[in-house]
């Protein structure tokens, strides 16, 4: 098996651009700044810390932490987080934002690298950008040309607000079903699609030569094929070593090959290449053995966040820090207490544990970079043109033109689509929770087109009475619409329908009139209601999902988007009925 495997990577490795090596001026800048650091500033170079779109009062506890760790620690970056309220993400708004980042740049020494998870473009975090859909639309869509589109506004958009490190394209595999953490985050199940795709987000990215940013492959070696979620606890990928080869690999190898800059791990036990069942994040048999040796990526290799609780319930925060730069990693990203980490490295070269000379070759990475992304030259955002770039029609076209090209019509039974009676049709949107923006959008477009329509917004935790009477209640209606809005979610463990809303779904059934069944993201739920006439999937929440669902429903559009993922038993990968736009 390992002999396998070794030729498969080595073949891929022959294939592999050579290493990017910084320009002459870049190193000398780069060793400038590594030459003025103390070994404890250099350490502390290697954190990445979390703030949050927002720009607390100086006078604030918030604020004085912030200007600490940057100012006094000396941390090399931070990463925009959004805070959560009542249980519903709440995006930032991307001036406050880089104000804020603005006065961070200026107390760093060093420039500062910013990063955000902008998978789905920076709308993933900000408000007042463009929404884009979710990765697995593109897997449906399957348009490399709109793929490319997402990577270059993606680098445009975050360069204008201060970001200059995107942590995407998610290169994962999302080959089991019941994967609670990757699922539409994933361009699909298979790994030439996805491998193709990810090319394409890295070359739209790095073809943005005036907004240069970096960019990242995750989750390695793979959290494709696991029901775990990582934030929750550790996850196990039992693969073979060929598997692993054939199918989680190649989208990191495409990544490589297609110059990308770092690699994410992911915190997940992967037994067929590290035999002590730890995390990925702590394992030099994957980061340095795989990662380095045997696939030839010499660029930056970061953690997941070190504080979820596939990682954080086993090492205390110093020693998972200690451990992940022992295995290979460069960067440490969200550490939960970055002091603690900072004097556990510093402590771990004192006692040889870890040479100084791993700690520079890690801290020289990160500041050549800096470098590349022109922060020597231009650290702070110039608030007043970023109206120029973000939220641009252009790219906002070119947005639903993806959402619409990946609309997929797994299930059309007798013709029930388009809507032949939209006037009689009852929509029920089967939104999150009562705080969830979900479904707005949708609601608001099915009623410009029937402003008499019978359009219900729900809540998981309606009482069962109420779900009943709702069900009962529409029996005069000529098709039943459900837009069912599921996906991925850090802490969720499932991608399930919630609370009363299987038992709801199953109610509608019994009727005797057609269930239209609308998948606003997970795609896999008709495995749960396999008797609903139409099955119709987007792939995506997005805004532009929801325009999309509502122009395939009333015929408004042509249907064409192919499956990138297979529905056991329903539906195989590549599959999708075609249906033609309404003349």
């Amino acid at each position: 098996m390992r002999v396998c495997l070794l030729l498969v990577l080595a073949a891929c490795s022959l294939l592999a651009a050579p290493p990017k090596k910084p320009a002459p001026a870049a190193s000398r800048q780069a060793r400038a700044w590594l030459h003025a650091l103390t070994l404890r500033e250099r350490a502390a170079q290697l954190l990445m810390v979390p703030c949050y779109g927002d720009f607390p009062n100086t006078g604030t506890p918030a604020f004085k932490e912030f200007a600490s760790l940057v100012r006094d620690l000396r941390v090399g970056g931070l990463i925009i987080l959004n805070r959560v309220q009542y249980g519903q993400v709440q995006r930032a708004d991307p001036y406050q934002s880089a104000a804020f980042l603005n006065r961070m740049q200026r107390l760093a020494r060093i420039p500062l690298l910013v990063g955000g998870d902008f998978e789905r473009g920076a709308s993933m975090r900000m408000t007042s950008t463009v929404p884009y859909p979710h990765l697995m639309a593109y897997g449906a869509a399957n348009d490399l040309d709109l793929t490319r589109a997402l990577g270059a506004a993606t680098a445009r958009e975050s360069r204008a607000m201060g970001v200059q490190w995107i942590f995407a394209p998610d290169a994962d595999v999302n080959n089991n079903p019941d994967n609670p953490i990757i699922n539409i985050r994933s361009f699909g199940e298979d790994p030439q699609l996805v491998s193709a795709h990810v090319r394409a987000f890295i070359q739209g990215a790095h073809a943005e030569t005036a907004s240069p940013v970096l960019t990242t492959v995750k989750h390695f070696p793979g959290h494709g094929d696991t029901a775990t979620d990582s934030h929750i606890g550790l996850g196990a990928v039992t693969a073979s070593r060929e598997r692993l080869a054939e199918v989680e690999l190649p989208p990191f190898q495409a990544g490589i090959d297609a110059g990308v800059d770092s690699v994410m791990t992911a915190h997940l036990a992967v037994q067929a290449l590290e035999p002590e069942p730890v995390p990925a994040t702590v394992s030099s048999n994957i980061l340095t053995g795989l990662l380095r040796q045997q696939m030839g990526f010499q660029g930056i290799v970061t953690t997941d966040a070190m504080d979820m609780q596939g990682l954080a319930n086993m090492f205390p925060p110093g020693e998972a820090a200690v451990r992940a730069v022992e295995a290979g990693a460069d960067l440490l990203l969200i550490p939960r207490d970055p002091r603690a980490v900072v004097d556990a490295l510093v402590a771990a070269v004192k006692s040889g544990r870890l040479t100084r000379q791993s700690i520079d070759r890690s801290v020289l990475k990160l500041l050549q970079a800096k470098v590349r992304v022109g922060l020597q030259r231009r650290r702070l955002v110039n608030l007043e043109a970023m109206g120029d770039v973000l939220n641009s029609p252009a790219d906002a076209a070119r947005a639903a033109l993806a959402a619409e090209r990946a609309v997929t019509l797994v299930r059309n039974e007798g013709a029930a689509l388009p809507l032949k009676e939209p006037a009689t049709a009852c929509w029920f949107v089967l939104a999150a929770g009562r705080f969830s923006m979900q479904g707005r959008d949708l609601m608001a477009a099915v009623q410009s087109r029937t402003p008499k329509a019978r359009v219900t917004l729900l809540d998981p935790q309606l009482p069962a009475s109420e779900f009943e009477s709702l069900a009962a209640g529409s029996s005069s209606c000529s098709t039943l619409v459900a837009a069912a809005y599921v996906t991925a979610a850090a802490y969720r463990g499932n991608v399930a329908l919630a609370g009363g809303y299987p038992a709801f779904m199953d109610r509608l059934l019994a009727s005797s009139q057609p269930v239209v069944f609308i998948a606003l993201g997970n795609p896999y739920l008709l495995r749960a209601y396999p008797s609903v006439a139409a099955y119709l999937a987007t792939f995506s929440t997005a805004p532009p999902s929801e325009a999309a669902a509502v122009k395939a429903v009333y015929g408004e559009i042509a249907v064409g988007g192919k499956l990138p993922v297979s529905i056991p038993g329903l539906a195989t990968l590549g599959f999708g009925v075609n249906m033609e736009k309404l003349r």
